[in-house]
Parts: structure tokens; sequence; C-alpha cells
């Protein structure tokens, strides 16, 4: 009788689906993210080349190089100033803003369990945009440094209001999003009261600009700072992707399947409270975005948040990047607050949101 060779050892159970799936996830985030890139690439070349002022593509391409070492562009001083200086650093803040607010929103989603929950609906955003105009307008400190400062001590002041009230009154998702709409009315009726009664009238028209969401002001400063704490904070979420994706069955779920619920989710709100206070203080409250992307997103790559939160991001800058653009040239000479902009295309994506839970669920998702 012939011998047979001896059979491989059986893999444990469940180890070969994993690891397939694993790696399928692992492909597909780099795809995504690769196509993501290439889309935002596409995206800010023509936005620093549309305006009043024509650029070609190719005169972009020399002063980045220029200014990276190269040789001389041979544009004129001020041609030179419109791209490296104003519309290059806008674009980029752009970007980051946008990946910014939609990581932001998409945590917020997960943690929360509720496809309503953004900065700008649980009233980070206008936390934070009262204690950066309270920077501004009274005069504590200066640059762009102290105004994050004070962006996030009104971002933490606020969400920490969110949740005390929401604890207060049953704890529950819907709460936590009644307790968000009343934080950002108070504090929008706050940072009113300071502008009304400390800023001069130029200073109110250029705060008031600022609060509908601007990114006219971009400077390198800005794109450094903004990105840098983006980075760090998709970091953070990234290692966290595991425990997020345990919450989205709960926090029972969540913490029989080991994850440190509190320390997970102080950890998380304190990052994207981060986050939003550096992007409010640079270009102001801008809705909607934490919104509405997570959802196109989530609808790209499924609801694995190793796979969703960097793809979230790229989707979020590749949008602000053209809404900016819109509004900064629709309207020539003239310039929309990119806020408004975003909010025209958010509130009907809003219904949409609500309706799809109410067929989902037969209720409004709370």
């Amino acid at each position: 009788m012939s011998a047979h060779p001896a059979d491989p050892p059986a893999a444990p159970p469940g180890f070969t689906a994993r690891a397939v799936r694993a790696a399928r996830t692992g492909r597909g985030t780099v795809v995504f993210c690769c196509l993501g890139l290439v889309a935002l690439a596409l995206s800010v070349a023509p936005a620093i080349t549309i305006g009043q002022a024509g650029i070609a593509a190719g005169d972009v391409w020399r002063v980045v190089a220029e200014r990276l070492g190269g040789a001389e562009s041979g544009l004129s001083p001020l041609r030179e100033g419109i791209v490296w200086e104003l519309r290059l650093p806008r674009a980029l803040l752009a970007a980051v803003c946008g990946a910014g607010l939609a990581l932001c929103g998409a945590v917020l989603q997960s943690l929360l369990r509720n496809p309503l929950a953004d900065p700008f609906v649980l009233g980070v955003s206008s936390g934070a945009s009262t204690g950066a105009v309270a920077v501004v307008v009274l005069g504590v400190g200066g640059g762009a440094l102290s105004l994050s400062a004070g962006a996030f001590a009104g971002a933490v002041l606020s969400f920490g209001l969110v949740l005390l009230l929401a604890h207060t009154s049953g704890g529950t998702t819907d709460r936590v999003l009644l307790s968000g709409v009343a934080a950002m009315q108070l504090f929008s009726a706050l940072t009113s009261f300071i502008v009304f009664t400390s800023a001069d009238a130029e200073q109110t028209r250029g705060v008031l600009f600022w609060l509908l969401g601007s990114l006219g002001t971009a400077g390198w400063g800005e794109v450094a700072l903004g990105a840098g704490v983006l980075f760090a904070v998709l970091a953070v979420c990234l290692c966290h992707a595991p425990a997020l994706d345990a919450f989205t069955f709960g926090q029972e779920a969540a913490a029989a399947l080991g994850v440190a619920v509190r320390r997970v989710r102080l950890t998380l709100l304190l990052a994207t409270a981060l986050l939003t206070a550096v992007l409010v203080s640079s270009a102001g409250a801008i809705g909607f975005v934490g919104l509405v992307l997570p959802h196109a997103a989530r609808a790209l790559t499924g609801p694995a948040h190793r796979r969703l939160l960097p793809v979230t991001a790229l989707v979020g800058a590749v949008f602000l990047v053209w809404v900016d653009t819109a509004a900064r040239t629709l309207l020539d000479p003239r310039e929309l607050p990119v806020g408004v902009a975003t909010s025209l295309v958010g509130v009907p994506a809003f219904v949409v949101v609500l309706h799809r839970g109410r067929r989902a669920t037969g209720r409004v998702p709370a």
C-alpha cells in the first residue's frame, strides 16, 4: 500500500476567513486611497488655475518647482504671488478642512450610533467659534496658535455641556442630538453677544464673514497647523478603528468585546474636538461636511473603519476644494462664504438621510 503524505495541520477555526478579509480590506483601502489622492490632485490643480486672473497649469507647476529649489518660473512677481501666496494655500486649506470635518463626522456618527451626528450639529463648531471670536475681539493673544487654543477651549466646553445635558436627560443618542442643538444655539448667541458688544464696525464685518465659513485668509501657517493636527488625529482614529467597529453594535457590545469604552470614547471625543477647533480657527464654521460626506464614503467602502476613515477624509477633501472653488468664482467679483455653499448642498442631503433612516427603521434616526 502506497503511503500518502500527511495532511497539513488544520488552521484554527475562522483564521483563514479572517486572513482573507484582512487582505481584501488592506488591498481595497490602498486602491481607494490611491484613487482618492489622484482625484484630490486633479481637483487642486484646477482650483489654482480658475479665477479672475487666469493661470495656466504649466505656470503653477513652474512656480511650485521654483519655490522647491528648481529653476526660475519666469512669471511676474504678481502672478507668482497669486499662485503661491493666495490660491495654492487656499486650495490646500480647503482640502485639509474638508478632510478633517468629514473625518470628525465619521467618528462621531460611529461613537454615538447616529447618522445625524457631526461637529456642526452637536455644537462643537459653535463652541469653537465662540472661543476663537473671544480671542480675536477681546484681544486675548494673537496668531494661529492662540486662535486654535481659544477654539479648542470653546469646543471642549461646548461638547462637555452637550454630554452633561444628555446624561441628565437620559443619555440616549436622540438626547445627545437635542443637547447639541441647544448648545449650538447657546454658543451662537454668545458669539453674537461678544461681537456686537466688543467689536467695532470693521471688525464686526470681518468676524461675521469668517463665521459663515471663509478660506479667504488662508496662509501657509494655517495649512501647516491644520495638516499636522489632521494627520495626528487620523492616526489616532485608525489605531482605534477596531474599537469603532465594535461601537457600531453599541457600548455594551463593545465592552463585551474587550473595548475600554470610557477611555476610547474620551480619547476620540477629545481628538475630534481638537481637530474641529483647529479647523474652525482657520476657516470659520463650515457646516454639513461632517454630516454628508461620511455617508457617501460609507456607500463606497462599507462600514469597516480602517478603510472608511481615510476614504472619508479624501472624499471630504475633494468635495470642499470644489465647493470653495465654486464659491470663489460663481459670483465673481463677489465671493460667497464657503459655509453658505456647503449648507446649500448639505441641507438637501440632510433631508435624504432623514428619509433613508425613516424607511429603514420606521422613525427618524436617533
